[in-house]
């Protein structure tokens, strides 16, 4: 099970996290939300990672000139993209990307293409509102593909043993009592249990 830890904000949320086992470290380039983080900062952390991380930019209905821009200049490998408004021509972009998709029912999980899907619960904000997906939603469907995201926790992720997820998103679910700042016992916690789930 891959996992990616979203909002991170400063280097040691970032080094624990990799301890941890994380795969992947999400960067929030959405300036409403309490993990945002500044382009220079984002940049700054990047560049004292260690090898085989995959970095993360997460965008809220911007364009891809925007995209392409901020993830050059921050060093995102990969950008996770909520397209609310399909303003967005996928093809201009210069980096990989990964769609999210915010699911209000169980039709919005039928019929997808072969790409590789971020799927979270529908909430009016963007991110961190931790609430969850039915589950019921996923059965009879080919998860392979799917990233699940939206109130994991390490105490809930044994309800999605069986589903076949490729990989989970998780933020809140591992932060301290402060918004944007992760518990280094959470996250060890969290992608343990995560590497017990199929």
């Amino acid at each position: 099970m891959k996992v990616k830890i979203c909002g991170i904000t400063n280097l040691q949320d970032a080094l624990d996290a990799i301890n941890a086992g994380a795969n992947a470290l999400g960067f929030v380039f959405y300036s409403k939300s309490p993990r945002y983080i500044e382009v220079s900062k984002a940049k700054e952390i990047v560049e004292k990672l260690p090898p085989f991380v995959q970095t993360v930019g997460l965008f809220v209905n911007e364009n891809e000139n925007f995209i392409n821009e901020i993830c050059l200049e921050a060093k995102m490998q990969l950008a996770q993209i909520i397209d609310d408004n399909e303003i967005i021509s996928y093809d201009l972009l210069n980096v990989k990307y990964l769609k999210v998709l915010r699911a209000k029912e169980a039709k919005d999980l039928r019929n997808l293409n072969k790409d590789f899907y971020l799927v979270d619960a529908y909430v009016d904000s963007f991110g961190g509102a931790g609430k969850r997906i039915a589950l019921e939603w996923f059965e009879d469907i080919d998860c392979s593909r799917l990233i699940l995201a939206g109130g994991l926790t390490v105490d809930n992720l044994k309800e999605i043993d069986g589903l076949g997820f490729y990989g989970i998103d998780v933020s809140s679910g591992v932060e301290s009592e402060i918004k944007g700042k992760k518990d280094r016992a959470k996250m060890i916690a969290f992608v343990k249990e995560a590497n017990e789930i199929k």
